[in-house]
């Protein structure tokens, strides 16, 4: 039986480095999940969703509270996960970057509360630790947040400055963010604070991206190109791939035809493949 165990071992090594050294495509480890939550409560069912992607109760959660500058910024979440099972749940500063660059390797669920995500990403700035979350995703980690903490996701990131009473071309700033989401702009609070004339005002400016605006209560669990509503409200994904956008040079308002429009609730999934 031993020697029947090592020889399909050494068959298994002998065919991977056949594959490295033939110029045949190797699979790489799939992206880990994001999950996305439009701030408000982070209810048990998105607690728990969470949780079985990030390994259940042998889960490791890491906090990262940077979005917000208030001291005990992280402590809910903390106790969120840990009320939920996760076997181990630290939250961590970015002061000592060696100590938080071994938090965060050793993470199957990296979660970013909410605040204000413009200073989530002046804090991660020139750290390095981006850099690592990224990886981290790309090596199958789950990584998630909250309302800033969704925000975040995005390559393309809401700074929060718009105008919420008109589209007007150019009106909604945006800044890089995390680029874990990279093919959407997320926008948070959406229904609860009638968002929608800012995320439709970004993808007509940013037409090649899928907005997707998270109501409270709610998260979008992201899996590839195809997300999954979970919670208690809606998420509205407006798609301008593919629309016609009007030139903006005589006039200051947005506008653009044939851009889709999905309102999803929980249980529902969607495949944001281009079309």
């Amino acid at each position: 039986m031993r020697r029947y165990a090592l020889a399909l071992t050494f068959i298994g090594v002998a065919l991977m480095l056949y594959l490295l050294t033939s110029g045949l495509p190797v699979a790489a480890a799939a992206d880990g999940a994001l999950v996305a939550v439009g701030g408000g409560d982070t209810n048990e069912a998105i607690v728990a969703r969470t949780l079985e992607l990030a390994g259940g109760r042998n889960a490791v959660v890491v906090v990262l509270p940077q979005s917000s500058a208030l001291p005990d910024a992280g402590d809910s979440s903390v106790e969120t996960w840990k009320k939920a099972g996760a076997r181990d749940v630290r939250k961590v500063s970015f002061d000592d970057r060696d100590a938080a660059r071994r938090a965060i390797e050793s993470a199957t669920l990296i979660w970013m509360p909410g605040g204000d995500q413009n200073r989530f990403m002046s804090a991660i700035a020139r750290t390095g630790l981006d850099d690592l979350i990224r990886a981290r995703h790309a090596a199958g980690v789950t990584i998630g947040g909250t309302s800033a903490g969704a925000a975040i996701l995005s390559r393309v990131m809401l700074t929060g400055d718009a105008d919420l009473k008109s589209v007007d071309a150019g009106s909604t700033v945006t800044a890089p963010g995390l680029g874990l989401w990279s093919d959407v702009i997320v926008d948070q609070h959406f229904l609860k604070r009638q968002r929608e004339s800012r995320l439709i005002s970004v993808v007509i400016d940013h037409p090649t991206l899928v907005g997707v605006g998270i109501d409270e209560g709610t998260a979008v669990v992201v899996r590839g190109t195809q997300i999954e509503v979970v919670g208690k409200s809606a998420v509205i994904v407006i798609d301008p791939r593919g629309a016609k956008i009007a030139p903006s040079a005589s006039s200051p308002v947005a506008a653009g035809t044939g851009l889709t429009f999905h309102v999803l609730r929980s249980g529902m999934t969607l495949d944001l493949a281009q079309p």
